[in-house]
């Protein structure tokens, strides 16, 4: 089984200023053909709208209903920076 990079990543919702950690993993071959992103949990009040195996394309949804891109206007927890 291939390892997985892991970090979290601040959500903030720029409608009703909603925010959290969403904890994420992506495979860390860069070979492969997809990054293979998953949320693997989320913080209160937001959900997946539109899953991606792509963090630039996944979509989510706050609980006042603003759909934003998962990579839109994030900021990494401190030590969270993905490995690169």
């Amino acid at each position: 089984m291939a390892a997985r990079d892991r970090y979290s990543r601040k959500l903030e919702c720029a409608m009703c200023g909603n925010s959290g950690y969403a904890e994420v993993s992506e495979d860390d071959m860069p070979t492969r053909k997809n990054p293979d992103f998953t949320v693997d949990s989320l913080p209160r009040g937001f959900l997946t709208e539109r899953p991606s195996k792509y963090p630039e394309k996944h979509m989510i949804r706050c609980r006042c209903g603003h759909v934003f891109k998962f990579q839109q206007k994030t900021v990494y927890a401190e030590g969270g920076e993905p490995r690169r």
